[in-house]
């Protein structure tokens, strides 16, 4: 035996030995080889026929078929159960208790108590129904043949044969006779039949509900774009949010998860819809999932808004109409209404309309206001809406520093009796010197007289940042921008914020980007309207409108830039916002440069005329006489009041104190002192101008800052 065969049995002692074999010589490498070639194109054979379309189409409609099958067989079972017990009373009841509705946990107990004493009585009535058949089916019988006897015997009568007394009857068993041979024949059939009409049955309410995975319904049945918002859409959203408490909660409730819901109502381009979450659901594990609820309801982020009422434990959901938000809102009223004017003290400007459709109006009494928001988005033209309705009272003063000095704030040149345009860092000392002279007017009306009136005085800065940034300093080293204690910008903001809304004294600002060094966190906190168009972080909104409103929903950082320009979010109570929410979104109108330039000419048309100033002149002697010319204009009389608040405007150092006594003493012995007409004290321009015209040269009297 060689070493290269191996014996399979022992050979006996006298056998002769075996021959020898030659070793085997395959190519064991090649062999090897082949076959993982043939592996591996028979397996991307394989792969190919099953990721053929054809193939994952056939697949799919024998899932897509079964599965309608065996959900439908399901949904009946459940009914025909549903039907005969009171399972759907126990559901109903576990639901409301989920949501702590005692009552109406109490009335869908009473409702299943009266089902189980019907059925009992049902039951009841059971035991004594065959009595009641035999008797039925015995007077039935009677009276049948009872009556077909009578109709024979008529029968007979009139054709006068006796053998047609049995006519009917005998009629009466041919029809017996044809319905037996009639179910004889169709029995067989039905029975081979019937359960296949079964099952077309259970397969047509599966395929009605959609009863299939979604990878296996046909394209048009997954496509839910602009699907109308139902109470079972609205709780498979909720329940696949990934929250397991609410995920459990609802499976307990079965069919009744929508016993969450409140009634689906509709609101404006969309509906809206309270949720009461179950126990162990906090309403911001919702919040904080808005963009995959807005999926789970075939819309997208900005479609969706989450609100927190007033009810405890619930959100509110507003869920817009596919596509709604995308299209514009109408035009302002103050375009389409030239007839309009407004009342600062007890009107609301027209700004737009909120997400029910409503109209949108905003106090603006006695309010300071903040609006930012990231650049280009609507910021300037949504500030500027509202000056426009403001301006249509002619008793409202306008002072404007406009610090990106594009022309947007152009329209108020005739109506503001200051404004600046500018970016540089002179325009910002200007505005500083404005916001200053504000300062001066809100001291002197605060040291009026009790009970003095005043007209309201408005002083708006847009681009505000640029105030808060701005690195000049003065003579005396002091800074105009930044947010500390010695930055003149900002401790004149912090004074009007302090004391102005006493004495009719407010100032809007506009900002954008905002961070703690261009928005500091106490002059935030100093607007009583606080506005932010669609920003970049939740941070930035916490600045902008703080807190508490977005802790109960507001986002306007999940607004879309460029898309949703002119979308703002509103903190103030200056609004009409749903009670228990801290805020409203409003689309707000756009009013462009053409369309407000008229409705500045219309409140142009409502006033006497006023001198725009468009620098603050400072550090040097005035003529009083001249200045006092300068603010009349081309008035032919202006209130005593008027000009003093415009001497203040013009140059605060040298006229923000000044009184009617002072006005009084310096027009003395001019022939143009102050003087009445209509029971108001005003000042004549034609008597001032002429004795201007007949002075000397050294007849002025000068007031030195």
């Amino acid at each position: 035996m060689t070493d290269n065969v191996v014996p399979l049995f022992k050979a006996p002692p006298d056998a002769p030995p075996m021959p020898s074999t030659p070793p085997l010589s395959v190519p064991v490498s090649v062999d090897v080889t082949e076959r993982a070639g043939k592996l591996r194109r028979s397996a991307r054979s394989v792969k190919r026929v099953v990721t053929h379309d054809r193939t994952r189409t056939a697949l799919a409609l024998v899932a897509r078929h079964g599965a309608y099958t065996l959900g439908g067989t399901r949904i009946v079972a459940r009914r025909a159960w549903d039907g005969r017990t009171t399972a759907r009373y126990e559901r109903m009841i576990r639901a409301a208790e989920a949501a702590g509705n005692t009552e109406l946990a109490a009335e869908w107990e009473a409702r299943g108590s009266a089902f189980r004493a019907a059925r009992h009585q049902r039951r009841m009535d059971l035991i004594t129904s065959p009595e009641r058949i035999v008797k039925g089916a015995a007077y039935g019988a009677g009276g049948t043949i009872g009556g077909l006897v009578v109709i024979g015997i008529a029968l007979a009568l009139a054709t006068k044969e006796p053998g047609d007394v049995v006519t009917p009857l005998m009629a009466l068993v041919d029809l017996v006779h044809f319905l037996v041979v009639l179910v004889t024949v169709l029995w067989g059939p039905l029975l081979a039949v019937g359960p296949w009409l079964a099952l077309a049955g259970v397969w047509a309410v599966g395929r009605h509900r959609q009863a299939a995975p979604n990878w296996a319904l046909p394209a048009t049945a997954r496509s839910t774009d602009g699907e109308p918002i139902t109470p079972s859409i609205v709780v498979k959203a909720l329940r696949d949010l990934g929250i397991a408490p609410l995920r459990t909660a609802i499976k307990d409730m079965g069919d009744a998860g929508a016993a969450m819901l409140g009634p689906i109502r509709i609101a404006g381009c969309g509906v809206e819809v309270d949720v009461t979450l179950p126990s162990g659901v906090s309403t911001n594990e919702v919040q904080q999932r808005r963009r995959k609820l807005a999926e789970n309801l075939a819309r997208h982020e900005h479609e969706v808004f989450i609100t927190i009422p007033q009810a405890a434990r619930t959100v509110r959901l507003w869920v817009a109409d596919s596509g709604a938000l995308d299209e514009p809102i109408g035009p302002s009223p103050l375009v389409t209404d030239a007839t309009m004017t407004a009342d600062y003290a007890k009107g609301r400007a027209p700004w737009g309309q909120d997400l029910r459709g409503d109209a949108a109006a905003l106090s603006l009494y006695q309010r300071h206001l903040l609006i930012t928001g990231l650049s280009n988005q609507g910021k300037t033209a949504s500030l500027r809406a509202l000056a426009l309705w403001a301006v249509l009272d002619r008793r409202v003063e306008f002072r404007i520093a406009d610090l990106k000095g594009v022309g947007d704030w152009g329209m108020f040149d005739g109506l503001a009796t200051v404004l600046i345009q500018g970016p540089t860092d002179d325009h910002v000392i200007q505005a500083t010197e404005m916001v200053e002279g504000l300062v001066a007017e809100m001291e002197r009306r605060l040291q009026a007289p009790p009970g003095t009136k005043f007209d309201p005085l408005v002083g708006i800065v847009d681009e505000a940042q640029m105030a808060f940034m701005c690195p000049a300093v003065d003579e005396d080293k002091k800074p105009y921008g930044g947010s500390k204690a010695t930055s003149r910008y900002f401790m004149a903001v912090r004074k009007v914020h302090n004391q102005g809304r006493a004495v009719d004294v407010v100032l809007w600002e506009g900002t954008q980007d905002p961070t703690d060094q261009n928005l500091p966190k106490l002059v935030r906190e100093g607007a009583h309207t606080r506005v932010s168009l669609v920003l970049g972080t939740e941070s930035q909104a916490r600045m902008a409108l703080g807190d508490k409103a977005v802790d109960g929903g507001a986002a306007p950082h999940l607004l879309r830039q460029g898309l949703d320009k002119g979308t703002l979010v509103v903190a103030s109570d200056g609004i009409t916002i749903p009670a228990g929410q801290a805020s409203i979104t409003v689309r707000t109108h756009f009013i462009d440069d053409d369309e407000a330039a008229a409705i500045a000419d219309r409140a142009k048309a409502l006033r006497d005329g006023v001198t725009t100033l468009t620098v603050i002149e400072r550090g040097e002697d005035r003529d009083p006489l001249t200045d006092i010319k300068t603010v009349v204009g081309d008035a032919s009389r202006v209130l005593t009041q008027d000009v003093l608040k415009r001497l203040a405007a013009l140059n605060a150092d040298a006229y923000g104190k000044w009184s009617f006594v002072d006005l009084t003493r310096v027009l003395e012995g001019t022939g143009a002192e102050p003087y009445k007409s209509d029971g108001r004290m005003v000042i004549g321009r034609d008597r001032l101008a002429r004795h201007l015209a007949n002075r000397g040269e050294d007849g002025s009297v000068s007031v030195a800052e």
